[in-house]
């Protein structure tokens, strides 16, 4: 099992990404915290992990704010140990809004896909850091990023390139700071996937064929794909990679 005696926290786990990510978790054996918004939906992802023979368990959190990721580490650290994997996944579609320059929109997403992760960083890597000192191998986090880190697009709020662009950075940062703490730190960057729930424009038909004739394997991705990249990430068998970019786009910003 490549996630073997690991506690793991995955925000953004109700659904989606985050959910196939859980679930792939708890098959490799790790001890899974799904947090979410959303109580029935992570309830769902948990039972369906111990269905798996696998451990899990539901924390609510809101990824902007910090005193619920102060109270959401300090319960992981009471009642599993320690935190060994964060997964940085809550986020939110830049594809829903009209104006590309509403100021409320860049706010949301500003803090949620970034300040969230920026949070998240704040508060799992001191835990990180004292689980170490326990003889563990060294934490790992994994930020979700996106192909819109990388590039810019003409279809969607420029926040939410920004967002995902500040992810990439603080990714970077956060590689160079910790690496003598032996904490690896990694960006997963996705590309057309299916639609998210908060999805606008890239949930429509027609743009996501037209999309789709830009991807050299010539089909949308799957989130179980996502998944086993954060996997590789989240295992020892990436030991020496920190700081890098996981690209998981078919290709898309090869062309």
């Amino acid at each position: 099992m490549r996630m073997k005696d690991k506690v793991a926290l995955i925000t953004g786990a109700a659904s989606g990404m985050g959910a196939a990510t859980a679930r792939l978790f708890g098959r490799e054996g790790a001890t899974v915290f799904v947090a979410d918004l959303l109580d029935k939906e992570g309830a769902d992802v948990v039972d369906s992990i111990k269905k798996a023979q696998g451990k899990a368990r539901y924390l609510h959190l809101d990824v902007t704010d910090e005193a619920g990721w102060q109270a959401t580490i300090a319960e992981i650290e009471k009642s599993a140990g320690g935190l060994d994997v964060l997964v940085n996944n809550a986020g939110i579609s830049g594809s829903a809004e009209q104006d590309l320059y509403d100021t409320a929109a860049w706010n949301r997403l500003m803090g949620i896909n970034a300040t969230g992760v920026f949070l998240g960083m704040k508060h799992g890597i001191p835990a990180m850091k004292k689980r170490a000192t326990q003889g563990k191998k060294g934490g790992s986090v994994i930020n979700l990023s996106s192909v819109s880190g990388i590039v810019g697009q003409g279809y969607i709020h420029v926040g939410y390139n920004a967002s995902k662009g500040a992810v990439r950075m603080i990714t970077k940062a956060g590689a160079a700071q910790h690496g003598r703490d032996n904490i690896r730190v990694n960006s997963v960057h996705p590309g057309l996937m299916p639609p998210m729930r908060t999805s606008g424009r890239t949930a429509d038909p027609v743009m996501r064929a037209k999309t789709l004739k830009g991807v050299p394997l010539g089909r949308a991705g799957e989130v179980d794909e996502v998944a086993h990249a954060i996997l590789f990430l989240a295992s020892d068998e990436s030991s020496y990679i920190t700081g890098a970019e996981l690209v998981v786009d078919g290709g898309w910003t090869a062309v």
